[in-house]
């Protein structure tokens, strides 16, 4: 396999090898894979003895997965990695800054404004990270989907109906056609029944990802673009999407927030609210 694959040039351009490439892989790579795609500034900083701790795989594991994808070795896939973060002002030690929150987290409850306190810093953490994560390119072509649908379906079930009620909300003060897929008795897939090219799936979910959604995502496939607003590159409503908008909620005791999804179902709206009234205010 070494010998007809050749090494990415840049970092994006290896992560969409990794996402193309990803159920081709063993079990043991596709650990790696997970990693490389969600904790990349591990991959980047840390020696191969901790990244293979944390991905539950041997060293030589991560060697092995390295020359799959043309490098020589683990130094040169970091190397990459390592340039492609620093270039692009992603954001770097995202998950140690959550490790050590949690780590700081677990003494003993010192009454409601303790909790609060541990709930504000830690959604503060993945705001920042939603911030440096999300770049021009993906909300721009994100608004740009909303702005050619004839018709935007947004779905998103238990944990993940709020941001799609949210959304569908803020949309419709914009006069855009939205259709909220809330499943009664049962029925989401009859609710995007009749899809048309010139309409758009919002699908929201996050691990463990809700079958409703899994399966409306599956049954769309090839009807129309879809979005996902999900937590992994790589999770179940990611395969079929026609973009990805990854989201890490912070998570506190057990408990995940939705502060992140939230911010973003707020930016893409008031986005796409701003483009509708470019014209208005170009005539103007």
């Amino acid at each position: 396999m070494n010998e007809t694959v050749s090494a990415p040039s840049d970092l994006d351009e290896f992560l969409t090898a990794i996402r193309e490439r990803y159920d081709e892989l063993s079990d043991r790579l596709q650990r790696i894979a997970r990693h490389v795609l969600e904790e990349p500034n591990d991959m980047a900083f840390e020696t191969l003895a901790v990244i293979a701790e944390r991905s539950k795989v041997q060293p030589s594991a991560i060697v092995r997965f390295a020359q799959a994808f043309g490098f020589s070795g683990a130094n040169p896939m970091q190397r990459l990695i390592r340039e492609g973060l620093l270039r692009e002002d992603r954001s770097l030690g995202y998950a140690e800054r959550i490790r050590q929150h949690r780590y700081a987290a677990t003494g003993d409850l010192e009454g409601p404004r303790h909790l609060l306190s541990e709930f504000v810093e830690g959604n503060i953490l993945a705001l920042e990270n939603l911030n440096h994560a999300l770049g021009q390119r993906e909300l721009s072509e994100a608004i740009d989907l909303l702005d050619r649908a004839r018709t935007v379906f947004i779905a998103g079930f238990r944990r993940s109906f709020p941001v799609a009620s949210y959304l569908a909300y803020l949309l419709a003060q914009t006069d855009k056609r939205i259709v909220l897929v809330d499943g009664v008795a049962g029925l989401h897939l009859q609710q995007t029944g009749g899809l048309e090219a010139s309409d758009l799936i919002v699908a929201i979910s996050f691990a463990p990802y809700s079958s409703e959604t899994i399966s409306l995502v599956e049954a769309a496939a090839g009807s129309c673009p879809i979005i996902s607003i999900t937590d992994s590159v790589i999770g179940p409503i990611a395969k079929n999407a026609s973009l990805v908008l990854q989201v890490r909620e912070s998570e506190v005791r057990g408990f995940r927030s939705l502060a992140a999804s939230m911010c973003l179902a707020q930016s893409l709206a008031i986005g796409f609210a701003a483009r509708k009234a470019e014209p208005t205010l170009a005539a103007s």
